[in-house]
């Protein structure tokens, strides 16, 4: 075994680990470039889908346009339509942080004529919500004339919303208005076309700072402002048509405000100097990015434009800027609260808020856009009915300044249809950025871990730090990394990376979710140096919950039973098994597999924090019973993921846990205290169940526990107190003397 206490040695070794980092990091950026295949995603949804379902008059599909991700529908060889994936042209990120997958056929006329929701990975569907419903509700949208959609800004139609899936319904219809709208233009139907710069070119006269008041703000159009009272708000929804909804109107008199709502362009020097003062404008400007901008919005009345639904990760779902075809809604990470408005002269507001909007959203300051306030009213137990109203807003000529005309110039058509790649390539570096504390603190995590690894005898010398130190880990794990960042790993994503790579692998698809990347990218080098025993044992949520529990029945003097280990070894290969029918059917269905892989407790117990189907808990609510008595039971036994890593973790270069001679003949120590008996009755660890809770380099060091250590001790110990070579000890014989006679 090679010896890894000598300093040079586990220096080179950090070396090695640090330059295999650096290659992969380097690698993968190119190796997503190179991947990226523009319509792979659509031509591989379109295989499940009849050309007569995107178009009945479609019979086959023809070969992918080269300009721009779409596909001809053919009827006896003639185009008579489109079909393309939402996702290539516009962002589609939902509640999931992922992509919602809807395919759109348009024909020459500009009209939808199939809509299919393919793929996502919403949670809020998975809890309660029929699939089917959803399903059912994004086909409604065929027959959408997309001219009218064009003259109406987008908001040409009826907002139908599932109570419960608000937020993933105005993903989908916003991504099929402003996707659809795309398409049509850039290839020209119903006699839509790409956008005509026929004006000057205006940018933002960043020289202007003059501070003004709030009146002067308001009057010229720098504040922009809707105001509905209750008797307007009534009557909307009497105009709406909805019975339900103006059988029950909002108390009050009709008079009395419902909502207030103002809004500023911020990041305009001008405008933010005069409403958030020098200080706050000073600490906007350090947080926003090249290209961000900010605006503020206030309110005040009876409705609240943000609500109370939001949550950690999730969107704002009743305002949304749209400029164009293009339309933002803001997540958690991109508000902040602001304490008061500097300008004089200013209104109090109950709701006082700043929001980002990132350069990568497309948004220009210099021309027109909508602030769009989602209203909503219940009509049943569970059961709303919504209407929308804008707040439009076109910053005042005085904050601009020419910069050139541009006559008949066209748009260059990366701003009508953005290439596959580079979308989903902006998308998924959008969400990091809105993630980097999350990234920060992971790393962060992993790299005190790798630390403890490489540095495992010196740190783990004191058996009271290293239980301690586990538990705040193992807790860690659990509360921050399962429930709240939802990072755990799955045997799904095994199976889905197998298949992408036997069919149209792309990088982008796995960059989406940074915080389970980085966890892939670590487990795949820490399987070159340790084996799977890093992420089982240190960084899989559920296996921390299993642990910390049996912790506590330890505590509460439940019984632990010892598996034999006859039985125990026959029970080791349930879990390949698992594994291995979970992968053969993946072969056969990716979903089908999926369905299977619920053997799987991780999306109940840690994703979805137990709020599923009965059946559902009473499955992972068994586990962890039976984990009170047998530590690490589905860790052992059942976990497909937990054998998926162990049969590449065979590659380890390195062997990094220490053992003596003695261990398993005749010492049976480390065997027996082993939380999941990894180690053989003959001594040796099995790297294929090992978690890798160092528990036996503690005991390797302790000189009370291990008998080759309490050896050691003695000795030292009887050396010193051994007489010093060549002095005269209490014991030594005095000579004889002899007495004359």
């Amino acid at each position: 075994m090679t010896d890894f206490n000598s300093p040079l040695e586990r220096l080179h070794m950090v070396r090695i680990f640090l330059l295999f980092v650096f290659i992969a990091a380097a690698v993968a950026p190119g190796a997503a470039g190179a991947a990226a295949d523009q319509g792979a995603l659509l031509r591989k949804f379109l295989r499940k889908l009849a050309p007569a379902d995107m178009n009945p008059n479609a019979d086959r599909y023809g070969r992918i346009r080269t300009d721009i991700p779409a596909i001809p529908l053919l009827s006896k060889g003639e185009t008579v339509g489109w079909a393309f994936l939402t996702s290539d042209f516009v962002s589609t990120t939902g509640y999931s942080g992922k992509p919602i997958h809807v395919v759109v056929a348009v024909d020459r006329d500009a009209m939808i004529t199939g809509v299919r929701l393919v793929e996502h990975a919403e949670p809020i569907v998975l809890i309660g919500i029929p699939d089917s419903k959803i399903k059912a509700l994004t086909e409604r949208y065929k027959g959408l004339d997309l001219k009218v959609e064009a003259e109406a800004g987008g908001s040409g139609h009826d907002l139908e919303i599932i109570s419960g899936a608000t937020v993933t319904i105005i993903v989908i219809d916003d991504s099929i208005v402003r996707a659809g709208l795309k398409v049509a233009r850039a290839l020209g139907l119903g006699g839509l076309a790409p956008p005509v710069a026929t004006g000057p070119v205006y940018e933002l006269n960043t020289d202007d700072r003059e501070v003004r008041t709030w009146a002067a703000l308001s009057a010229d159009g720098s504040v922009g402002r809707l105001t509905l009272d209750i008797g307007q708000i009534n009557q909307a929804f009497r105009d709406s048509g909805d019975a339900k909804a103006a059988a029950r109107p909002e108390p009050g008199d009709d008079s009395e405000t419902f909502i207030d709502l103002q809004a500023a362009l911020v990041s305009v020097p001008a405008i933010g100097l005069s409403l958030l003062g020098p200080a706050e404008y000073g600490n906007l400007q350090n947080n926003l990015a090249d290209g961000d901008h900010a605006i503020l919005v206030a309110g005040r009345g009876r409705y609240s434009f943000k609500g109370s639904g939001y949550v950690r990760g999730g969107l704002f779902d009743r305002i949304q800027v749209i400029q164009g075809d293009t339309s933002f809604r803001f997540r958690d990470k991109q508000h902040r609260r602001l304490g008061q408005i500097a300008a004089a002269g200013a209104p109090s507001f109950t709701e006082l808020d700043l929001f980002t909007i990132p350069a990568g959203s497309g948004f220009d300051p210099t021309k027109p856009w909508r602030l769009q306030l989602l209203t909503q009213r219940a009509i049943g137990a569970i059961k709303k009915s919504f209407l929308t109203f804008d707040l439009a807003y076109r910053l005042p000529q005085s904050y601009l300044r020419d910069v050139a005309p541009a006559a008949g110039a066209n748009v260059p058509a990366a701003l009508i249809a953005d290439d596959e790649a580079a979308a989903k390539t902006a998308l998924w570096q959008r969400i990091w950025r809105d993630r980097a504390v999350e990234i920060v603190i992971l790393v962060t995590a992993l790299g005190v871990l790798t630390i403890l690894f490489f540095f495992q005898l010196p740190l783990t010398r004191n058996e009271t730090a290293v239980f301690w130190f586990r538990i705040g880990f193992l807790t860690f794990t659990l509360v921050w990394l399962g429930w709240y960042a939802n990072a755990q790993l799955s045997v799904v994503n095994v199976l889905a990376v197998t298949n992408a790579v036997a069919t149209d692998f792309s990088w982008d698809a796995f960059l989406i979710d940074p915080l389970v990347f980085i966890l892939w990218f670590s487990l795949a080098a820490s399987l070159i140096f340790w084996g799977r025993g890093v992420f089982c044992g240190w960084l899989c949520p559920f296996g921390a919950l299993q642990e910390l529990l049996n912790r506590i029945a330890k505590l509460c003097r439940i019984p632990q039973w010892t598996v034999p280990w006859p039985l125990h070894e026959r029970l080791w290969p349930i879990k390949y098994m698992l594994f291995l029918g979970l992968f053969g059917l993946s072969l056969y269905s990716l979903p089908l597999a999926e369905r299977f892989a619920e053997v799987e407790p991780f999306k109940t117990a840690i994703i979805l924090k137990f709020q599923r189907a009965w059946p559902f808990v009473a499955f992972a609510v068994a586990l962890l019973i039976v984990g009170l008595f047998v530590e690490r039971f589905y860790c052992r036994y059942l976990c497909p993921l937990g054998a998926a890593l162990a049969i590449p973790a065979k590659i380890r270069v390195f062997e990094w846990l220490n053992r003596y001679r003695e261990c398993g003949n005749p010492c049976q120590r480390c065997a027996q205290e082993c939380m999941v008996q990894a180690i053989h009755p003959d001594g040796h660890i099995s790297p294929n169940e090992c978690l890798y809770c160092m528990h036996c380099q503690v005991l390797y060091q302790d000189d009370q526990k291990c008998p080759v250590c309490i050896k050691k001790r003695k000795r030292y110990e009887a050396f010193l107190k051994s007489p010093p070579p060549g002095s005269r000890g209490a014991t030594e014989a005095k000579p004889t003397v002899s007495s004359p006679s």
